[in-house]
């Protein structure tokens, strides 16, 4: 029985089932629908090969008759940690079919240890985990350390993905077990997102509110069973996972990118006959590299190109829509899905400006930086806020996170900055939230800084973004030495390696100051060590973590 404290509440539920953005039906209710009008249409596209309607339902269905003999109740939680790859749709939908919560948002970057803290915090049942698998696995097994999660019922051991290989968790049951009927208004998708601190928090949505932003987003850009959605984010990311759901919940492909180092990406969007992109800048700029070497005038099918993370340049949107590709402006987290974006027929000036409007179901408003109570003009800027029908159903065993998320009046402030026009067209200004994105990936500098100011050497440290023309941002690592102490930049990458950073996380540049100034509070004033290296004052020197077998 699953007894988390939720936002769910019969008054959300009438209203949204009343104007259709909630419906009495899972996902997996929709994939097995697809599978029994056209078992043969293909469904997922992998580097391992090609999974039919029909094929995904008989592969969800034994991993769920499984999960169930295993003796998992409705809401225990059911924990993936794998690149992308097919078995993680299968899971997913097994949860889905039989009211289990599944977390796939366990990434590449995470270590044993993170990975080790999450199962425990969301007191997983079961596992499924690929050998070999995360940022310090050339030094540790995650299975050999598994019975530190008293919790766990069931592991599921699978082995690195190759062509031909089945993509089975494991063998039907001999007498298959009636699919529940299921709910769409309990939780099934755990993924764990990052504040300020980088201290993970769960964000808990239900079938109903990941389905409610994938009809808007499809009947916007016509996304339907003749669809084939190439996503280049992993499925452990939302981006990636939402594709995901939206390519499957229509009855299309989704194609998963897991192309071979080197490949030419061109030709995988040929050859597969993709027609919708989701991706971030850094992969739009690499894309359009290959066009213009290649001299080409299109890219086989592609009509559409979704760009998250941060705002695409003119230069991009012009060439991509010069080459028949429309692209799409959006805004959203994991809390509120893939709420804001601009649509096919908008001007290219909005499309490089502005982030689009809400779609059906969800609504924004701005207010006051200071007072979350208070809403500002059109043109003001201010605090994001949000409401609708793909809002989360709140934070995993954290009620007072959840609480403080919302202002009095129940929107959900996103910490981020913008401003709305009058015809609802957003503008992000700045964030309020300490993140720096480098390449659509999250870093969190907070938890850089409180590793790095475990060194002995280090008095007082800041981790600042640096502007990076294809990445966004890059992590500079600023430190002030204690008196009479000398520290190396490969001292320091050493160190955060020692003490549990991801070698994704590593700071690129390194920068020592003899003086990092405080506020009257004894905050460190970050922003004055960005404006330096801006302005030209001080110069980072590039650095690179080079992670060593153990």
């Amino acid at each position: 029985m699953n007894t988390l404290l939720t936002l769910f509440n019969t008054d959300r539920l009438e209203d949204y089932s009343r104007a259709g953005f909630w419906r009495d039906e899972t996902f997996y209710d929709l994939v097995q629908a697809h599978a029994g009008r056209t078992p043969d249409r293909i469904a997922v596209r992998s580097g391992t090969g090609d999974i039919s309607y029909g094929e995904l339902i008989k592969l969800v269905d034994a991993f769920a008759d499984d999960l169930a003999a295993a003796g998992l109740a409705q809401g225990q939680r059911v924990a993936v940690w794998l690149p992308s790859r097919p078995e993680t749709i299968v899971a997913l939908l097994a949860c889905s079919r039989n009211g289990y919560i599944c977390c796939p948002s366990l990434h590449r970057d995470h270590t044993v240890g993170d990975i080790l803290d999450l199962l425990n915090r969301m007191r997983a049942a079961a596992i499924v985990a690929e050998v070999g698998y995360g940022a310090d696995a050339n030094k540790h097994d995650l299975f050999a350390r598994l019975g530190e999660v008293e919790t766990l019922r069931k592991i599921y051991r699978l082995e690195k993905s190759a062509a031909g290989r089945t993509h089975a968790i494991v063998a039907p049951a001999a007498t298959p077990a009636p699919p529940p009927k299921g709910n769409p208004n309990t939780i099934l998708y755990l993924a764990f997102t990052s504040g300020t601190t980088g201290t993970p928090k769960g964000v808990m949505h239900s079938d109903n509110t990941l389905l409610a932003n994938a009809r808007a987003l499809s009947a916007d850009w016509s996304i339907n069973e003749t669809s084939v959605v190439y996503s280049l984010s992993p499925l452990s990311h939302n981006l990636g996972f939402g594709a995901m759901i939206m390519a499957l919940g229509m009855g299309g492909q989704i194609v998963i990118h897991d192309l071979p180092r080197g490949a030419s990406l061109i030709d995988r969007l040929i050859d597969t006959g993709a027609t919708f992109l989701v991706g971030v800048p850094t992969h739009a700029i690499d894309l359009l590299a290959e066009v213009k070497a290649r001299n080409l005038s299109g890219i086989g099918k592609l009509q559409g190109f979704r760009i998250s993370g941060a705002q695409a340049p003119q230069e991009l949107v012009a060439e991509l829509i010069a080459r028949g590709i429309i692209p799409q402006s959006g805004y959203g987290m994991t809390e509120t899905c893939s709420h804001q974006y601009t649509l096919p027929n908008d001007d290219p000036k909005l499309i490089v400006e502005s982030c689009g409007r809400s779609c059906p179901g969800y609504e924004i408003r701005i207010f006051d930086r200071e007072d979350p109570n208070r809403e500002v003009p059109p043109r003001q800027i201010g605090q994001i806020g949000g409401r609708g029908a793909s809002l989360m159903l709140g934070y995993f065993d954290d009620q007072k996170s959840t609480e403080e998320s919302f202002n009095r009046d129940g929107w959900f402030m996103t910490g981020d900055l913008g401003w709305v026009d009058e015809q609802g067209y957003l503008r992000i200004t700045g964030r309020k939230k300490d993140v720096i994105i480098r390449g659509g990936h999250n870093i969190y500098p907070a938890k850089i800084e409180a590793l790095a100011s475990t060194h002995n050497a280090i008095q007082r440290v800041a981790a600042v973004p640096v502007p990076d023309q294809r990445l966004g941002e890059r992590v500079c690592l600023a430190v002030m030495v204690r008196p009479g102490m000398s520290i190396e930049p490969q001292d320091i990458l050493k160190h955060l390696d020692d003490v549990g950073l991801s070698k994704y996380d590593m700071p690129e540049f390194f920068l020592r100051v003899d003086e990092i100034p405080l506020t009257a509070s004894g905050k460190v004033r970050k922003r004055d060590v960005a404006d330096w290296i801006a302005e030209g004052r001080v110069k980072p020197e590039a650095v690179r973590f080079q992670a060593k077998a153990g």
